[in-house]
């Protein structure tokens, strides 16, 4: 792991120790932010149906602890679309505390997110970002992802109107991609 402070350490997040923690992450920017287009924070039990759906299809949920094993952010990923042909493509999502925001960890937790992916034979990481959120975008351009398009207007929040952009990383894997 690259940073300065060399007492972080990545961890597979498990809903027993870090739901309440992710929990708490999702809803400060469901509250704060347009980085998900959700207006109610998520009761507690939404977490265990989360964790469910990550487990039963083998999706990751790394974190970043500090040396107290303090949960600073996490990344995951899930389906991109419910369609077979879709299996080698997934939709990822990163979210750093907002305390620890501005430290790199967001790109921290990324680079371990598209390590994985290449593991799982992942083909392409797909992002989708609120197009106003200059950071997020700059994040996945950094680490090489392209702009595959913007819908314009097709979220509410705050008063006004969002546009998704969506930002693709297409890796070397599978090593032999099958049909079916």
């Amino acid at each position: 792991m690259k940073d300065s402070d060399s007492t972080l350490r990545f961890i597979d997040c498990t809903e027993e120790r870090h739901a309440v923690a992710i929990l708490e992450i999702l809803n400060e920017a469901i509250v704060n932010s347009t980085a998900l287009y959700d207006y109610v924070p998520r009761p507690p039990e939404a977490m265990a149906s989360w964790f469910a759906s990550k487990r039963s299809n083998g999706f990751p949920v790394v974190g970043v602890v500090d040396a107290s094993g303090t949960l600073m952010g996490f990344a995951s990923w899930g389906t991109f679309r419910a369609f077979p042909a879709y299996k080698y493509t997934v939709e990822h999502s990163v979210y750093v505390h907002h305390a620890h925001r501005g430290k790199g960890l967001g790109k921290i937790l990324m680079s371990e997110l598209i390590i994985r992916a290449r593991q799982a034979q992942v083909h392409v990481l797909v992002g989708c970002v609120d197009a106003s959120n200059q950071g997020s975008i700059h994040l996945h351009q950094s680490l090489g992802f392209t702009h595959g398009g913007t819908f314009k207007e097709v979220g509410f929040k705050f008063g006004r109107w969002l546009d998704a952009a969506f930002y693709l990383l297409t890796l070397d894997t599978p090593d032999a991609p099958v049909d079916g």
